[in-house]
């Protein structure tokens, strides 16, 4: 081997230099690597920590609200101090990374519950203060909490299924209506059908504006205006769901609107079919509304998810639409409208719950702790749920359950069996 071949053999060899350079740069590497995990570690856990403080803080309010009703304003102010002192502000470092004006907020409600408690202020005030203050809790919780997997699923399903299940029922209707004025021999009266429909999807867009309007003006609590129309929207879910139900036969609709046509002709007046594409298509609208605006009371943060599911739903109703309208398919859509159904009453069984928690906030409803951490979901996950770690809250969810279970046997399982008796006994 020459000399000259050796020496570019060395060349080709990196030096010590290169090799220390390497050692450092990959020494360097493992040691941030090392001091990155105990910081993550540490800051999972400093979050985790501000979340159990501000739990504790919320445990006391109860507390100073007892004691300024038995007229001990001293203690109450004490207790007070404290859940703000000893709690809340020991989650203050990492909720101001995060939402800054927020923590600013909070200190001021605590601030003026002390403050409303020293000049002697009313029950009345000090009951709203201690509602803000658990709505800044309820943020603050939100702030500190990730979103997961499981609550954007839920929004989404929830948005999906409360638009799916209400526009296919109405594009049912009218296709039933139109069916039966081609049977009928009027379709002169296609028009002002037509025209009703229109009418009744303006009003349905009315209705959702003057409704949020409503709702932010209402001289209510807010937590009093959650759970009034959380329990409204269980009433009328669990009713048109075992309607919808009930009426799943493709047989059993063309009866009941041919019907409501047949006599709609009877009268031989446009404004009577108007009137009757109207109320079939705002009786979904309206609903619709309801549904959405209980919705949005506990989905806060989510709200991105539930256009999402309104927004798949509108895709998902224009294609069924054009099938059922301008090509006169009969799709296989009583899966789809059990599926949807069945959402929309656990859909219902989280308002209840939801409900009871809000009650409970604005002291119409006494709280008994649960201390199950099955009880004790992601906040997030909870409000979608409606599972809150209080007895009252879970057995007003069990009872409801209880109910559509009942209700379900009842029409799949008992009166399927009665129908081949009373089919006998007539004969």
């Amino acid at each position: 081997m020459t000399m000259e071949h050796r020496r570019q053999q060395r060349s080709r060899r990196p030096g010590l230099r290169g090799r220390v350079v390497r050692l450092v740069v990959l020494s360097a590497c493992l040691l941030a690597g090392l001091v990155a995990a105990p910081a993550a570690g540490a800051a999972d856990n400093s979050v985790a920590a501000a979340r159990a403080e501000i739990e504790q803080s919320r445990a006391m309010l109860p507390q100073v609200l007892d004691a300024a009703r038995s007229g001990d304003r001293d203690t109450a102010i004490k207790l007070a101090k404290s859940a703000y002192l000893d709690h809340f502000e020991q989650a203050e470092v990492p909720l101001r990374l995060r939402k800054p004006n927020l923590t600013l907020d909070v200190e001021f409600t605590y601030a003026k519950l002390r403050n409303d408690l020293r000049s002697g202020e009313p029950m009345s005030t000090l009951e709203s203060d201690v509602v803000a203050i658990r709505t800044g809790l309820d943020d603050a919780t939100r702030a500190l909490s990730t979103k997961g997997l499981a609550a954007p699923l839920l929004a989404f399903g929830y948005s999906f299924s409360i638009l799916f299940r209400e526009g296919v029922e109405a594009v049912l209707l009218i296709a039933i209506l139109l069916g039966s004025l081609d049977a009928g021999r009027a379709r002169g009266y296609r028009k002002p059908l037509t025209l009703g429909v229109v009418g009744a999807l303006v009003a349905t867009a009315i209705t959702w504006v003057l409704a949020t309007l409503v709702l932010d003006i209402a001289p209510m609590q807010r937590e009093l205006l959650e759970a009034t129309t959380a329990l409204l929207a269980v009433v009328v879910l669990a009713f048109v769901s075992f309607w919808l139900i009930s009426r799943l036969e493709h047989r059993h609709w063309m009866e009941f609107m041919r019907a409501r046509v047949a006599a709609a002709i009877a009268t031989g007046s446009a404004l009577a079919f108007a009137g009757l594409g109207f109320t079939a298509v705002y009786r979904e609208g309206f609903e619709t509304v309801l549904f959405y605006q209980a919705l949005s009371f506990f989905a806060a943060g989510l709200e991105a998810y539930v256009v999402l599911g309104a927004v798949a739903a509108i895709v998902a109703l224009a294609m069924i639409g054009y099938a059922i309208l301008k090509l006169g398919r009969r799709l296989p859509l009583k899966p789809m409208l059990m599926t949807s159904a069945s959402i929309l009453l656990i859909l219902s069984v989280a308002f209840v719950g939801n409900a009871v928690r809000a009650l409970q906030e604005a002291d119409k409803i006494s709280v008994t702790p649960v201390s199950s951490s099955l009880a004790r979901p992601p906040i997030f996950v909870a409000e979608l749920t409606g599972i809150h770690p209080t007895r009252e809250g879970l057995m007003a969810q069990a009872v409801l359950f209880g109910v559509y279970l009942l209700g379900c046997l009842y029409v799949f399982a008992w009166r399927p069996l009665r129908r081949p008796t009373a089919a006998g006994a007539t004969e």
